[in-house]
């Protein structure tokens, strides 16, 4: 073990030498994990310079490295052609989108997807380096998680009910669902990696006890979407990834070690309104997640050693391995039977999931008891059917990125107000279209099958690599799976890991030999022709790309920083918070979010005809938001203009119907009577403490 473990630097500074490229992955990587620490990336403010740092870290790349276009696999190019023109449909889409704002947004944000995933799937990998990038990732992610245990553990009633509002751990990304992806998303390169005999004994324990502890954690959330796609997840790697009986082998200690635990983190939960309950519970299941992790650590750590120092025949081997599928058999008729037990009638459990999904009637979150046995109640259902909708009223190309939280406020039924249609799928039919939506199908699907190119080509040539695309894949997989169920589109945090877990997989396929009896290639003179026209041409292209890419991720981002700014002072300090707002206005033509808050601080000073002209100017730019309509029309009745107020008081009711106070305002200017703006604004800021 000694002479593998000292051979590893010089096998890591070989391999980084082959793959330079490594180097601004790594800055990737750790980019990612701090976006973890703080809502997975999710606010513009976060990601915006994240894109730009990435965009910097891929120029760099091709500055220093230059592009190996020759050697980028076919399947991998195509994968970028169709990336790129989902994210030109994207910004092509702010054109016929209804909030323009919003469409520049969300196409900032698959621009970005499409920097992560070019910058990790361009330059090829070995697998050692691969290996550093995959194992660092998750090991970083293991530590983010234990300091979450630990602060959790540490935390005061208070603070309790804070990262656990209704016994749901929503620290540190803010979503309950975000939080266990995020876990989940390096739980599963983490168990896959650990299977691979390439790798020292100790990595691959550490690994097996990093994915105990990361799913421990992701427990605490108490996530019904991850509880339904590891199932799915645990179909995929079985029917897909290679060498079955040492996945089994492996998996069955950590699932052990996860069960273990188990009780103790689903207690935490269940018993979160009786705070000395809850107080004891936190710390029995702190002791249980990192002793179950130790322990898991310790049993791959030692069955690894065995297998790395122990030289057994072909026939051992072959005993060995018909045991483990022995047991593999067993325990999977062992889960079904315990399964069916536990769920009793499936057919009966199947008709409960369906009424409670389409109901939208479940757990009570003041309720005690496991939410996630609890059915499927959610508004889902009615998101799903307003996406759907929209999809079949605009088909071709979808009602541009991120608009979908007008449509399901006008369209949907239920009291909230989503922003996403909760699905990645749905996302990309109701936004983008059919056309968007075969561009991202072709894409991803040209991604994988590289990556899959991996698992079957590589294991003669880097056996280690076919192994880190496993897990890789794995990773990426389940960001799909779950993602197909939630909005973790959105999470820059979580998508911009999962693009570089599928280039990762993609960078490692084999490079693409030459055919004999192909084409030859063309006389030099040709070729240096060719070059001395095509590289300048090519150059002054990237670099046009290259500034455009930086204004559209740089605009929003510094309009968001002088919005907050204004929020921050307009108490103190309105004529400057109103100079903030116009610049941001200025900064970011199609965003309807500056004026719209000037106007709401108009109204706070009382300066009508200020508001005024701030909610016109918001309805220029977004003519379908129910707010400044809302606003406006109030404003009219005040100023005697009623046939006005009443037209856009009806057209308020017409864009948020289930809204009260919009409704109440129209009544009261039908009945003849003068509506009240500032006790209007009373009422909302009373409603928005509320929801709060």
């Amino acid at each position: 073990m000694c002479a593998a473990v000292r051979s590893i630097p010089s096998k890591l500074t070989a391999s980084l030498r082959d793959a330079p490229v490594t180097i601004p992955a790594l800055a990737a990587l750790a980019l990612f994990v701090i976006w973890a620490t703080s809502q997975a990336g999710y606010p513009l403010t976060h990601w915006a310079p994240g894109g730009l740092l990435l965009l910097a870290l891929l120029g760099l790349a091709v500055a220093l490295i230059g592009l190996p276009l020759a050697r980028v696999p076919p399947a991998v190019k195509v994968a970028l052609a169709c990336l790129v023109a989902y994210t030109a449909l994207s910004f092509l889409s702010i054109l016929w989108a209804g909030v323009p704002g919003d469409a520049w947004e969300g196409a900032d944000r698959t621009l970005l997807y499409l920097l992560v995933f070019a910058l990790f799937a361009c330059w090829p990998q070995r697998g050692a380096s691969a290996t550093l990038l995959l194992a660092g990732w998750c090991l970083a992610l293991t530590v983010l998680a234990a300091f979450v245990a630990l602060h959790v553990n540490a935390a005061d009633s208070q603070r309790l009910q804070r990262m656990l509002p209704f016994g749901r751990l929503v620290y540190p990304t803010g979503y309950a669902n975000a939080n266990a992806a995020l876990w989940l998303m390096a739980f599963w390169p983490a168990s896959l990696l650990a299977r691979s005999r390439q790798l020292p004994w100790l990595l691959r324990g550490v690994l097996a006890g990093a994915a105990v502890l990361l799913a421990d954690v992701a427990l605490l959330g108490q996530s019904r979407g991850s509880l339904y796609a590891t199932p799915l997840m645990l179909m995929l790697v079985f029917a897909l990834a290679p060498a079955r009986t040492r996945t089994f082998a492996t998996l069955v200690p950590i699932a052990g070690g996860i069960a273990v635990a188990a009780p103790a983190l689903l207690r935490v939960g269940n018993h979160l309104n009786d705070d000395e309950v809850t107080t004891s519970a936190v710390h029995g299941a702190t002791v249980a997640v990192f002793a179950s992790a130790v322990a898991v650590a310790v049993v791959v750590s030692l069955g690894a050693a065995i297998e790395q120092h122990q030289r057994a025949s072909d026939a051992a081997r072959i005993r060995v391995r018909k045991a483990i599928a022995a047991g593999a058999v067993l325990t999977l008729i062992g889960l079904l039977a315990g399964g069916w037990v536990a769920a009793g009638d499936p057919v009966a459990r199947l008709r409960h999931g369906w009424d409670t999904f389409k109901s939208g009637r479940g757990y009570a979150a003041n309720s005690r008891g496991s939410r996630l046995t609890s059915g499927l109640g959610s508004n889902r259902y009615d998101f799903y059917r307003v996406a759907l909708d929209e999809f079949v009223a605009h088909p071709l190309v979808g009602i541009g990125a991120d608009n979908f939280a007008q449509q399901y406020l006008e369209h949907g039924r239920s009291q909230e107000t989503p922003h996403y249609p909760h699905s990645v799928e749905l996302r990309a039919l109701t936004e983008t279209g059919i056309v968007g939506a075969l561009l991202a199908a072709a894409g991803l699907g040209a991604a994988l099958a590289a990556g899959a190119r991996t698992v079957r080509r590589s294991p003669a040539v880097d056996p280690l690599a076919a192994d880190v695309a496993v897990a890789a894949l794995g990773g990426f997989a389940y960001w799909a799976v779950h993602g197909s169920f939630d909005w973790f589109w959105e999470f820059a945090g979580l998508g911009a890991a999962a693009f570089a877990l599928l280039g990762l997989a993609c960078a490692l396929a084999p490079a693409q030999q030459r055919r004999a009896g192909s084409r030859a290639p063309p006389p030099a003179a040709t070729v240096r022709r060719l070059r001395s026209w095509g590289r300048p041409i090519a150059l002054a292209v990237a670099a046009l790309a290259s500034l455009a890419a930086a204004l559209s991720l740089a605009a929003p981002w510094l309009s968001r920083l002088e919005v907050e700014s204004a929020t921050r002072i307009w108490t103190k300090a309105p004529r400057a918070a109103y100079a903030r707002l116009d610049k941001a206005a200025s900064l970011n033509p199609m965003s309807a979010e500056p004026p719209l808050l000037a106007g709401s601080i108009a109204l706070r000073f009382g300066d009508l005809p200020l508001a005024q002209r701030e909610f016109a100017q918001a309805l220029a730019r977004s003519p379908d938001d129910a707010y400044a309509t809302l606003e406006l029309g109030a404003i009219a009745s005040s100023t005697g203009s009623r046939m006005r107020a009443l037209a856009l008081l009806a057209r308020a009711a017409h864009l948020n119907p289930r809204d009260a106070l919009t409704r109440q305002a129209l009544a009261v200017v039908r009945a003849g009577r003068i509506l009240s703006v500032a006790d209007l604004n009373r009422s909302i800021l009373r409603k928005a403490h509320q929801l709060g």
